[in-house]
């Protein structure tokens, strides 16, 4: 056995090239918005791309911290990512957008906490299990302080609000915990009894209860809460097995809301085509695939948990909202990893696949 110093150079190149893929995208999607809004064609693609580097320059950065550091600054971080989400209800800090107060203004930049939140609760789920052990089996120890932490972050979320995020967070943790040793007859009644309590925030808010009515019928309302999924359902339809070409579609013409954003996927089925739609999701499912592996074959068990939890948060944040624009899911405002428009997002995703690559330099393997 030898210790490899190499790092996993196949998820590297995943995420550069889904992280360059994201960049064209998002201009091409948002090209005529951005000059009928700005005056400047390449007001978004600027951005974009200057978050695309500060990433990577972190990506890189991270790339190259031992873990171990990570564990230590577990906690640390999650509380201060959780001061981040209470900011947003300071008068005067909270940005507004879409009726949600999800972003929070700082000197020179405004950021999305939800997104730090979720790399801090990876991290403090994946190094609190590996201290407690054996005791992870025990309710007092190795679950309901989890539940506290967990109810906490949620709480927040919501008053945003933000319920994707939520669910998101809650999944993530309960298979974290699981993975761990917590026993399923912890984990299984709490999650019954968080479904009354999600039916009660859907259907007693008039927007989530009128999205849920859109995912099971958008015809009934085309002109309203149906019509977001109508167009990104004709944006992959008119987009055919080859697509109508790179920068030609026609639903991102002010017909498809949040085309660089939230349903830039339905933009890459309109103008990729079939292609596009299999070739970003083979991405994907090749960057879970690197992910799983790295958590695998890691020795320690907080290396194991961390890259697991990394690759499961990034994995079904691509899968939700993927399932969103082709109209598998009610409509969330998630958005896809490396490739929506947005700095928070990306930056935090570049992240975590700096994790990954320094766990996969710590891997031993046969010669």
């Amino acid at each position: 056995m030898t210790l490899n110093r190499n790092f996993d150079s196949t998820l590297l190149l995943l995420a550069v090239t889904l992280t360059c893929l994201g960049v064209v995208m998002v201009f091409s999607s948002s090209c005529v918005m951005a000059g009928e809004k700005y005056g400047d064609a390449f007001f978004f693609l600027k951005k974009q791309a200057q978050f695309a580097l500060f990433g990577a320059l972190l990506m890189a950065l991270t790339m190259y911290i031992d873990y171990e550091i990570w564990r230590k600054m577990a906690i640390p971080l999650l509380i201060l990512s959780i001061c981040l989400l209470g900011l947003l209800f300071v008068p005067g800090m909270g940005v507004k957008a879409g009726g949600a107060a999800r972003w929070l203004r700082l000197p020179g930049v405004t950021v999305q906490p939800a997104e730090f939140v979720k790399l801090g609760l990876v991290l403090y789920l994946a190094s609190s299990m590996t201290r407690k052990k054996e005791k992870i089996q025990s309710f007092t120890f190795g679950f309901l302080p989890y539940v506290l932490v967990l109810g906490l972050i949620l709480g927040l979320l919501l008053m945003q609000p933000d319920l994707g995020s939520s669910i998101i967070i809650s999944g993530v943790a309960m298979v974290m915990l699981l993975l761990a040793g917590v026993r399923w007859r912890y984990v299984v009644p709490a999650v019954i009894a968080a479904l009354p309590v999600i039916y009660f925030l859907i259907m007693n808010v008039d927007y989530r209860r009128r999205r849920i009515l859109a995912f099971l019928n958008p015809w009934e309302d085309p002109y309203d809460t149906g019509f977001q999924i109508i167009q990104s359902m004709i944006a992959f339809g008119s987009g055919g097995v080859l697509g109508r070409g790179l920068g030609v579609s026609e639903q991102k013409l002010f017909y498809l809301p949040e085309a660089h954003t939230d349903f830039i996927f339905a933009v890459i089925g309109e103008e990729l085509g079939l292609i596009g739609v299999l070739a970003v999701s083979g991405l994907f499912l090749l960057l879970v695939l690197r992910g799983l592996r790295i958590a695998l074959h890691a020795e320690e068990p907080f290396a194991r948990y961390l890259a697991f939890g990394l690759t499961l948060l990034l994995g079904l944040e691509a899968f939700v909202n993927m399932s969103v624009c082709m109209g598998l899911l009610p409509t969330k405002g998630l958005a896809l990893p490396f490739i929506s428009y947005g700095g928070t997002s990306l930056v935090a995703s570049l992240v975590a696949v700096g994790m990954l690559l320094n766990i996969s330099s710590r891997i031993e393997v046969k010669r």
